[in-house]
């Protein structure tokens, strides 16, 4: 019974962090129709910020929940800076092109993020634990959890819910919507589609530097964590079908159930079975769980 719990709530947990980050994505994809391979990049780049944003805030004696808020502003300061340069400076001018072409482009945008990453923090590992400690330890049954690591499912919650709600119950949204729809007769009806572009991709690179930063308290924040990143968020992304939130939330449960069962159960193949599980759903759903036939809709 206590392998089972264990088994459900760190599935719960990996896949809360997992659908943060894997939402950007399908928000871009939603919106722009790019299949954003940099994602991962802005990931360590929201991790790295973080990491920094904690010292510096803890260096001037804000210490404690401050914590949390540096958290927010590194994601914040990561979408402010990075997406316009990104969206505005280069991939503007391959809207509409192949999407083979853009994917190597933004290939191309991640392999400079990690260089640009290493060059701003170096190559040495970053420890900022001190937010994990805040929330202390949650008794569930004969179980003990970390209070953050339980948190991080209410930060997806919030994420989901912001995201459908400014997407169907605000005006920007539904406007944004009728650009994913129909782009041209919106432009036509005066619609400036580019800002919704910008503020589109905005939102996903802030989605994707929030994960990296929550995220920062549970690893040794270094090199290399956005590769993984980002190939098992675009398995999230192909099993829910790509440009769907629910397919994003149902995927991230599906891969963080899967690899907590493979953690305990086949530790060998923690990695595995997450592409098996991949395929298993595209041999019955090529399109993804939860793609849209017709219409485009996020």
């Amino acid at each position: 019974m206590d392998l089972a719990l264990t088994i459900i709530i760190d599935g719960l947990i990996y896949a809360s962090w997992l659908f943060i980050v894997a939402l950007g994505l399908t928000l871009v994809f939603g919106v722009l129709r790019i299949l954003n391979f940099a994602h991962g990049g802005l990931y360590a780049l929201g991790s790295y910020g973080a990491a920094v944003a904690v010292s510096a805030f803890s260096g001037w004696g804000l210490g404690g929940w401050f914590s949390l808020v540096a958290m927010f502003i590194a994601a914040l300061a990561v979408a402010v800076i990075v997406a316009p340069v990104i969206e505005r400076g280069l991939l503007r001018f391959f809207y509409g092109k192949d999407e083979v072409l853009v994917l190597l482009i933004t290939y191309a945008i991640f392999l400079m993020l990690e260089d640009v990453t290493k060059m701003i923090f170096g190559v040495d590992p970053y420890y900022v634990f001190e937010p994990r400690n805040l929330l202390g330890n949650v008794e569930l049954g004969s179980l003990f959890y970390v209070g953050y690591d339980l948190a991080l499912m209410g930060l997806a919650l919030i994420c989901g819910f912001g995201v459908w709600f400014g997407l169907n119950r605000t005006r920007i949204g539904k406007i944004t919507l009728a650009v994913i729809n129909e782009p041209e007769v919106s432009q036509a009806m005066g619609v400036n589609i580019a800002r919704v572009y910008l503020l589109a991709f905005g939102l996903g690179v802030f989605l994707a530097a929030l994960g990296g930063a929550f995220t920062a308290p549970l690893i040794s924040v270094q090199p290399g964590i956005s590769v993984s990143v980002i190939i098992v968020s675009f398995a999230v992304v192909i099993i829910g079908g790509l440009g769907s939130i629910p397919g994003a939330a149902i995927g991230a449960l599906i891969v963080g159930l899967a690899r907590s069962f493979a953690v305990y159960e086949f530790p060998e193949a923690e990695i595995f079975i997450i592409y098996l599980v991949m395929v298993a759903v595209l041999i019955f759903r090529p399109e993804g769980l939860f793609t849209p036939v017709k219409a485009r809709k996020i």
